[in-house]
């Protein structure tokens, strides 16, 4: 449940159209709900604006669908990552208008989700092999309310295809910046215009990129000044870093 509703709730019991043990009942689970297997934080989204996010791996698809439907029950948004598409027909079977990002490996569900944001969060991937990453970046961003455009396949080995697209970097707020191989993406970006970047390192390279260390460890010591580093492939951490940033100074 998120502000708007909890006002709701409270004001639906000042004008008598709510009884208050009717009130008490639906708090009640607030704080947390204990599945036995699972205990869901309903309250993350009153603390930190955004609801508690589904972590596929290693859960089986009951467990996620279980968890999904309590989520959605109580919340207008709600996001699964890294999930199979075993995790999503469980789900699709107890919550409606959920949707699968195939390439993102997302399962996310959405009522109206009005965009809050300052302005516009670019996403940016330096290659094709670096989507899956990219999508999960912008999927994640798009649901905390923010303007998301993609711009894709312009890294430093074709480096005309972003200078090509400067007007998309310069007409953002915040920058995403996927890239693995060598993950020299971020510096030159960072080197071309003046905004927040959050960068990610991709697992996706030949053998010396060591499953996405050697990204990693460039885009730590980027000579391009101010770009904050996520983990490897973590894309959903990017997105929700880069809202963030895109919502300084709102409630």
């Amino acid at each position: 449940m998120d502000r708007k509703n909890l006002e709701k709730l409270l004001n639906s019991v000042k004008e008598g159209k709510m009884e208050i043990e009717e009130a008490s009942e639906i708090l009640k689970s607030l704080p947390f709900e204990d599945l036995g297997f699972a205990k869901i934080d309903h309250h993350r989204e009153l603390r930190s604006g955004f609801p508690e996010v589904i972590y596929c791996p290693g859960k089986t698809p009951a467990h996620t669908a279980q968890i999904f439907e309590k989520l959605a029950d109580k919340s207008n948004r709600v996001l699964a990552t890294r999930a199979t598409k075993e995790h999503f027909l469980a789900v699709r079977e107890k919550v409606e208008n959920v949707s699968y990002n195939e390439l993102g490996q997302l399962i996310v569900y959405r009522e109206e989700v009005e965009i809050t944001g300052h302005g516009k969060i670019a996403v940016i991937s330096a290659g094709t092999a670096d989507l899956p990453v990219a999508e999960e970046a912008a999927e994640t961003a798009a649901l905390m309310g923010n303007e998301v455009v993609r711009l894709y396949d312009v890294g430093v080995a074709g480096v005309h295809r972003l200078i090509n697209n400067l007007s998309v970097l310069e007409d953002a707020t915040v920058l995403i910046v996927v890239a693995g191989m060598e993950g020299a993406l971020p510096s030159v970006v960072g080197g071309m215009v003046y905004k927040p970047m959050v960068a990610v390192p991709t697992s996706v390279g030949y053998g010396a990129n060591l499953n996405g260390i050697s990204a990693l460890l460039a885009m730590l010591t980027s000579c391009a000044s101010g770009i904050t580093v996520v983990n490897i492939d973590n894309g959903f951490g990017a997105g929700f870093a880069a809202s963030m940033i895109n919502h300084v100074g709102r409630n």
